[in-house]
């Protein structure tokens, strides 16, 4: 099972497979060592028994000692049982709100996982399986691209999760972030810079010119042909291109600017109306901008009631208007001013969230790619 930790070094999210064998897993971002916390729990050698001998007063005192043991070892465990017990049964967990359905019905309400229409892949290196995918991207033709954290392997899967294609970029660096726009180009996040790609064959088209320092970690495309994309070389700014690959706006400390702590990680979408979004990891909270520029709000905070993030990884915006946000809960659902309306609990993590034009979520959850199909209200 996979799970997360933040790094004691630079407070990144760390992820690690519990059923590895190692100690120890290496930050992404700061390159530290981190030890994992079932390791820091392992039990310490029992010391060699001590060889006493034997008399009866001492076999008696043994044994009324043991006796004692016993008792104040069964106390201990039902004190401890009683305790989880009563706290598992009061923890607060999202609830479903009336004001955001989803079609296919959840298992047990928001206790349960929500049920996907489409759900394609499984662990492997084969056509249509997957190591770690993060990145996932679809174009107006139907096409879905499934990008690999580590690798650099790009799937291509028609509308129904029938692969068709792959091709490979950098294997050697990370794929930090992937999107595609309507004519099927998907740009590509890797070593700092974006890379557009033709979707179908993974020919390169160059990357995408810009002055600045670049450090870019992730891209989202607008809804007019434009890019927006978040670089974290000098500070945590936003870069927003239009459909001819100008820039158009710089949103400088697009993050830091506003809370005074600095963001490494940010996830960025759009919604129709050019309105950009900025999902923070290490303030654990989303932030919303004019097309403009301009800063209007921001919501979350870190912690496990509804609306608040634990270790969050993708952002993603409806054709409503509907803002969805990943962690390692599940997927949260807000209206557009930041409002909490809903809670999706999904298999694994969502790591890439993205949406079709007909209002359909696709899910990467590492092994695996889900669709979900919501209606209007």
């Amino acid at each position: 099972m996979i799970h997360t930790l933040r790094c004691p070094s630079c407070g990144a999210p760390v992820d690690y497979d519990e059923r590895g064998e190692r100690d120890t897993v290496r930050c992404p971002f700061c390159e530290s060592t981190v030890m994992l916390p079932r390791r820091e729990r392992r039990a310490v050698e029992q010391p060699p028994a001590v060889e006493y001998k034997s008399n009866n007063t001492s076999v008696i005192a043994g044994v009324i000692v043991a006796f004692v043991a016993v008792i104040v070892t069964g106390l201990v465990a039902f004190y401890a049982l009683h305790s989880y017990y009563s706290a598992s049964t009061n923890v607060k967990r999202p609830v479903s709100s009336p004001n955001v359905r989803i079609n296919l019905p959840l298992k047990n309400t928001s206790e349960g996982e929500a049920q996907p229409n489409l759900s394609f892949g499984s662990e492997g290196t084969g056509a249509g399986y997957f190591k770690d995918a993060r990145s996932i991207a679809v174009d107006a033709e139907g096409h879905i691209y499934v990008g690999e954290y580590i690798g650099g392997r790009v799937q291509v899967f028609d509308s129904t999760g029938k692969f068709l294609t792959q091709w490979t970029v950098d294997a050697k660096m990370p794929l930090r972030g992937m999107a595609a726009d309507r004519r099927g180009t998907v740009y590509v996040v890797q070593k700092g810079k974006i890379t557009r790609h033709e979707g179908m064959t993974g020919r390169t088209q160059g990357d995408v010119a810009y002055s600045g320092r670049s450090g870019f970690d992730d891209v989202a495309v607008t809804a007019e042909g434009g890019l927006v994309a978040f670089s974290s070389d000098a500070h945590d700014d936003i870069i927003r291109f239009n459909s001819s690959g100008e820039v158009t706006k710089v949103i400088r400390s697009a993050i830091s600017g506003q809370t005074d702590r600095s963001e490494l990680t940010i996830r960025v979408a759009t919604d129709g109306l050019g309105q950009i979004y900025a999902l923070g990891a290490f303030n654990d909270a989303v932030f919303k901008f004019s097309p403009d520029g301009r800063f209007l709000t921001q919501f979350g905070s870190a912690g496990d009631e509804p609306g608040q993030f634990r270790a969050p990884q993708a952002i993603a915006v409806d054709n409503q208007g509907r803002v969805y946000v990943s962690d390692i809960k599940g997927v949260q659902v807000f209206d557009a001013n930041g409002r909490y309306l809903n809670f999706m609990k999904v298999k694994g993590v969502a790591f890439g969230m993205v949406f079709n034009d007909h209002n359909e979520l696709f899910i990467a959850a590492r092994t695996q790619v889900f669709k979900f199909a919501l209606n209007k209200q």
